[in-house]
């Protein structure tokens, strides 16, 4: 059974419902979807005691007003937007318990590009193709196959009865320091740079068929996401980088993190949205590790490469698992308490 639980009181123009992807759909001509962050959401869930594809809404454009139609516990994970619920300040990586009537406002972001609610039960939404998460470019999945306005009123999976509200276990809430912390990586800037987003890139396809000096800029470049950036991928400005020859290649499968190289020589990340083809030359892979760095980097900030391995990107992956097995043991201790 599913009840009523919220209803959007103003939203930016792409708030929408996302969980941890839509994975196995590729070979159909469908892309993944989910969350940008991966971790916020999945930390979010872990606050929550929720299943871990729960699906929540992903926030990113800012300010934000919810109000709640009956008692719920809720989490926010992602940027850091100032948060209050009915004027009372909510700390980032924060889960507590909500009021029925009460109105949690988001503001704008003092970091990072995305904000992420949380709810209790997970939001009920129905499932396509396996997965709740909204597909935009086809209009299916999430709400309706929308971003959120305005009177929207979501529902919630309603939770085992053995579940324990935090109300029964702490009127303060409590939660957890930001993944940076856990998962440190970091790049130096060349001088006068803003915020720099390290990413940890694996050599793809058509890496070989660069120049020397084009590589020596793809590594060593601190690359400007461009405001045509979006769900879809992150348009690059930097150098340009050219290859030794014209490459030129039929449509082929890609993946949330290739970064293909157009004839302009700006680099293009596939993310989230992306469709799952293309025939521009791929010049190398953000590991999946690290997307979730590149879901919080906004517009105008730059993105360092960092070269690694194929077994150092498994161990990434690997790390990343372990954080996150490490906080849902300390999760659930702090609900025993």
């Amino acid at each position: 059974m599913s009840r009523p639980t919220i209803e959007i009181l103003a939203t930016g123009a792409l708030s929408t419902v996302q969980d941890l992807g839509r994975n196995g759909s590729l070979r159909f001509g469908v892309g993944t979807s989910g969350a940008m962050d991966d971790l916020a959401l999945a930390i979010g869930n872990i606050l929550l005691g929720n299943e871990d594809n729960a699906a929540a809404i992903e926030i990113p454009i800012l300010p934000f007003r919810m109000r709640f139609l009956e008692d719920s516990d809720f989490a926010l994970t992602g940027a850091d937007c100032g948060a209050r619920l009915d004027g009372v300040a909510v700390p980032p990586w924060w889960c507590l318990h909500a009021r029925k009537g009460q109105t949690l406002v988001l503001g704008v972001p003092l970091s990072d590009a995305r904000a992420y609610v949380t709810l209790a039960g997970g939001i009920d939404v129905p499932q396509v193709l396996g997965s709740r998460s909204t597909q935009m470019r086809g209009n299916f999945g999430g709400f309706e196959g929308r971003p959120l306005k305005k009177g929207d009123v979501l529902k919630t999976i309603a939770r085992a009865s053995g579940a324990t509200p935090l109300s029964k276990v702490t009127s303060a809430g409590f939660g957890v320091r930001p993944p940076a912390f856990g998962l440190p990586l970091s790049a130096a800037a060349t001088p006068g740079a803003a915020t720099v987003t390290a990413v940890r890139v694996l050599p793809a396809g058509e890496y070989d068929s660069y120049t020397a000096e084009a590589l020596q800029h793809f590594w060593r470049a601190d690359w400007q996401v461009t405001p045509q950036s979006d769900r879809y991928g992150y348009r690059l400005a930097g150098p340009v980088l050219s290859a030794r020859t014209l490459i030129e290649k039929r449509s082929h499968g890609i993946v949330p993190g290739v970064i293909q190289v157009p004839q302009s020589g700006q680099p293009i990340i596939q993310l989230r949205d992306a469709q799952p083809s293309g025939g521009y030359p791929k010049i190398g892979t953000v590991i999946e590790a690290d997307i979730w760095r590149l879901g919080q980097t906004r517009i105008g900030e730059a993105i360092r490469f960092v070269q690694v391995s194929h077994a150092e990107a498994v161990a990434a992956l690997q790390e990343k698992d372990a954080y996150l097995a490490q906080l849902r043991q300390a999760v659930e201790w702090q609900r025993k308490v």
